[in-house]
């Protein structure tokens, strides 16, 4: 799914909410969830998962075309783990006959 099928889809389910004002609201969610990560915080999301930074050390790596290697610092990576409800819903639970 993408951004604007999650927008249709939710201004599908609540016809009583402008399909521009539920453009606004997932569009400030997500800015808040990215400003909350930017700042080093955890954003989560009962349920669901929860997202948070990481820091990915330094490493050397082959640069395949150049057939070099180089040197890549250091960087902050967003990280995800998901929630109970979500992994039961991925992998719900054989039924016994």
């Amino acid at each position: 799914m993408i951004k604007s099928s999650l927008i249709d889809t939710i201004a599908k389910k609540n016809p009583q909410i402008n399909h521009q004002d539920v453009e606004k609201m997932v569009n400030l969610l997500l800015e808040e969830m990215t400003k909350a990560l930017a700042n080093g915080g955890r954003v989560e999301i009962r349920g669901f998962g929860a997202f948070s930074v990481r820091k990915r050390s330094a490493r050397l790596a082959r640069a395949p075309l150049a057939q070099k290697v180089i040197s890549i610092k250091e960087k902050m990576v967003p990280f995800f783990r998901s929630g109970k409800n979500l992994k039961e819903r991925l992998n719900p639970p054989e039924s016994s006959t």
